[in-house]
C-alpha cells in the first residue's frame, strides 16, 4: 500500500532537497553520457558542472543547514564543491595553474569521494529506498571510474557511463518526487519511506 500522508513544510524554507538532486542528477547524467562514449568532454558539462551540479548543490546545501538537515548540508555542499573541483581538475591545467593529475591521482580521488559516499550511504538507511539507490549506485559508479582510470580499460569507463546515467535518472527522480508529492499533498511518486521502529 503507498501511503498517502501529505508532505507538510513546517519551518516556513521551502525543501532543497529536490533542487540539489536535480542539480547533481542531471549534471552526473550530462557526464556520464560523455563516459559511455557519446560526445566528447565539452564546454556543455564544464559549465554544468560549475553552475548547476556545483553551484546550486551549495545553495541547496547551505538552506539545508538553515533547515537543521545535518545530512544534506553535508551531501549536496560536498557534491557541489566536488563538480567545482572536478572542473578545476579539468580547467586549471589548460589555464596554466598547474600540471594535469595523473592516473594515479585521479584514482586517489575518485576513490576518496567513493569512500565518501559510502559513509553517506549508511545515513540513508533512515531516510528512503529512493536516496538509497542514489548512493549505492553512486558508490558503484565511483568504484567503476576509480578502476577505470587505475586499469587504463575503457571498457570499464564506458560501463561507468551507463551505470552513471542510471544513478543520475535516479537522483533526478527522487528530486521530482519531493516537488511532485509536494505540491500535491500526497505521494504520487513513491520514494519508500523508512519506517521507523
Amino acid at each position: 500500500m503507498i501511503p498517502t500522508t501529505p508532505v507538510v513544510v513546517k519551518d516556513g524554507i521551502a525543501n532543497p532537497a529536490p533542487l540539489g538532486l536535480c542539480a547533481f542528477g542531471m549534471t552526473t547524467v550530462l557526464l556520464n553520457i560523455h563516459n559511455a562514449g557519446f560526445y566528447e568532454l565539452n564546454t556543455m558539462i564544464l559549465g554544468m558542472g560549475i553552475f548547476y551540479g556545483g553551484l546550486a548543490q551549495v545553495i541547496a546545501g547551505v538552506i539545508e543547514a538553515k533547515k537543521n538537515n545535518t545530512f544534506g548540508l553535508t551531501a549536496f555542499t560536498s557534491y557541489g564543491f566536488f563538480w567545482l573541483s572536478l572542473v578545476g581538475l579539468i580547467v586549471m591545467p589548460k589555464l596554466g595553474w598547474g600540471t594535469k593529475p595523473t592516473e594515479g591521482a585521479m584514482v586517489a580521488y575518485l576513490s576518496i569521494w567513493g569512500f565518501f559516499t559510502f559513509c553517506l550511504f549508511f545515513g540513508t538507511l533512515k531516510l528512503n529506498r529512493a536516496l538509497q539507490f542514489v548512493f549505492a549506485s553512486l558508490t558503484v559508479l565511483f568504484a567503476l571510474l576509480a578502476i577505470g582510470d587505475a586499469t587504463g580499460n575503457k571498457s570499464i569507463t564506458t560501463l561507468a557511463g551507463y551505470e552513471g546515467v542510471i544513478c543520475g535518472l535516479s537522483a533526478i527522480y527522487t528530486g521530482i518526487a519531493g516537488v511532485m508529492n509536494e505540491i500535491y499533498g500526497r505521494v504520487v511518486m513513491p520514494i519508500g519511506p523508512v519506517e521507523s521502529k
